[in-house]
């Protein structure tokens, strides 16, 4: 695996990432502990029993890393200057322990970097779907990549 260059892009180019990921309880509590996020939804099993999801919720944080982890792969590895900024999140589902996740990667906008000649500015649609292939989160990212060296 290994991402594209700035050149390489068109607006349109869709990929569906062929890594899937199962969430784990281990997942969860590393991940909420790593962080300082105490939230009884995510790590208390009998809070969590009497919310409104009845379960344990996966943290929402580690939800948007995995889908941005699933996607470098194919997108940017290799050829990332820094990524600018996230926009427009949202995590219209919620995710379980046991959910199995798959990521998905559209261009939506691409432009040359005025202050690098040698890199432009992509901007990625991305989302991650669960099992019953319902969204569970979504973002832009924009990407500072390189060009295609010459």
């Amino acid at each position: 695996m290994s991402g594209r260059h700035y050149d390489e892009w068109r607006v349109g180019d869709r990929i569906d990432h062929p890594i899937r990921r199962t969430v784990t309880e281990t997942d969860n509590l590393l991940f909420s502990t790593m962080t300082h996020n105490p939230q009884p939804l995510h790590i208390d099993a009998e809070a969590a029993r009497a919310s409104e999801f009845g379960q344990i919720l996966v943290n929402g944080t580690f939800t948007f890393a995995l889908m941005i982890g699933l996607s470098v792969g194919e997108t940017t590895l290799g050829t990332l200057v820094a990524n600018l900024g996230y926009d427009k999140l949202v995590m219209p589902k919620p995710v379980f322990l046991g959910d199995t996740l798959r990521a998905a990667s559209e261009v939506v906008d691409l432009r040359d970097s005025r202050s690098r000649p040698t890199a432009g500015l992509v901007t990625f649609r991305h989302d991650l779907r669960n099992q019953r292939d319902e969204i569970v989160c979504q973002c832009l990212r924009t990407a500072l990549l390189h060009r295609r060296p010459a």
